[in-house]
């Protein structure tokens, strides 16, 4: 076992670095290998730690957020809490807009870290939260002296955090990578990974995967209940879709099922996201040839599921199967085909006008060449 050899000077020092491991018993040995880059290992729990902090750091670095100010985000979930467990360790009031997707667990997650909720329980036009959500933190950051909005929907620091950190390392700990399967909501994790992996390996590929419901990537829009996942738009941070050689939509019950399926197989408790980039890399890896790798991320922590994902009588009422059963997922696996090859001409959802008509502030912050610039 390795251990660190220094103190780290504080908590947000250890965000990002999370290893990654190679999943033993879902695969045969005629298959690819299924890797997972634990991102449920950053301090707060998943991989919104990475642009959460990264945001944070520059608009402390540029004046955007001083001492004792005040951070406003619309996020029901793993980005409220990584900036509600910033906001404790650096001084800052944090205000988090939530929907009816919270749960119970996050809202105590919130509530430790001493974070203000807001819940919206108004629905859009696409019949999610998103864009009620993020107009009412809009309105609250032009109202409160001091708040900044790190705006995860629309601010490119999203997925250059993710560029710059998660996809180095990635690419960095894997030996014979041939493809990078990644979840899709904000566009953050999968935009700066697409853009890396296209960058440094070219012949990886780079699989989005959207929940059926959103319409990230098109389609019809309807309810769905797998959190972390879909948006009615396809985010500016994954502006360039011609990085994305495929792309899939799972289920719920994919999803859910797979989480399930994860931890009583191979031991990682991990969240419903986590079980639906899981499918899609499943069917990827039984189709490649052994020696190759396929992965993926543990986006976050199982424990924060426990009275959904991991929870019989709750998964029953919403209309989900309780099976965790590694041959039924690999049918499924086996089962799945892409909803587009082509998804720079198949599946833009652009909305270029929807940023300034949910009022997001500006400036927001872009990366130049020399130094972070304000625009």
């Amino acid at each position: 076992m390795q251990t660190r050899r220094t103190c780290v000077p504080e908590l947000l020092d250890v965000i990002g670095s999370t290893p990654v491991v190679r999943l033993r018993n879902l695969t045969t040995h005629n298959e690819a290998q299924l890797i997972v880059k634990l991102e449920s290992a950053n301090p707060a729990g998943s991989l919104k730690d990475r642009p959460a902090w990264y945001i944070i750091e520059q608009a402390e670095r540029t004046g955007l957020l001083s001492t004792g100010g005040t951070i406003i985000e619309s996020s029901s979930g793993n980005f409220s809490i990584a900036l509600a467990m910033i906001g404790a360790s650096h001084g800052y009031r944090v205000i988090a807009i939530v929907d009816p997707k919270l749960t119970p667990t996050n809202r105590g997650l919130l509530e430790a870290y001493g974070a203000e909720i807001i819940l919206v329980d108004e629905p859009d036009d696409s019949g999610s939260y998103h864009k009620t959500r993020i107009t009412l933190a809009n309105r609250l950051q032009r109202q409160i002296p001091g708040s900044f909005r790190p705006d995860q929907c629309f601010n490119p620091l999203n997925s250059q955090a993710h560029y710059q950190t998660t996809a180095q390392e990635l690419l960095d700990q894997a030996d014979h990578l041939a493809a990078v399967v990644c979840t899709v909501s904000t566009g953050g994790q999968l935009g700066g990974i697409a853009r890396a992996v296209k960058e440094r390996s070219p012949v990886v590929e780079v699989i989005g995967v959207d929940i059926e419901g959103s319409t990230v990537f098109g389609g019809e829009p309807r309810p769905y209940l797998t959190p972390g996942v879909g948006l009615s738009w396809t985010p500016s941070n994954l502006s360039d879709l011609s990085l994305v050689d495929e792309v899939y939509k799972v289920t719920d019950e994919d999803a859910y099922q797979a989480c399930r399926t994860l931890v009583r197989s191979e031991g990682l408790l991990a969240g419903v996201s986590t079980g639906a980039a899981l499918t899609v890399a499943l069917a990827k890896a039984t189709r490649g040839r052994p020696g190759e790798q396929v992965a993926f991320l543990a986006s976050d922590r199982g424990e924060r599921y426990l009275a959904t994902a991991f929870n019989d009588d709750w998964l029953s009422a919403h209309g989900v199967t309780t099976t965790a059963d590694p041959d039924a997922l690999r049918k499924r696996a086996q089962e799945l085909m892409p909803y587009s090859t082509r998804p720079a001409e198949e599946c833009a959802n652009h909305l270029p006008g929807l940023a300034a008509e949910l009022g997001s502030p500006s400036p927001v912050l872009v990366r130049s060449d020399r130094s972070w610039d304000r625009c």
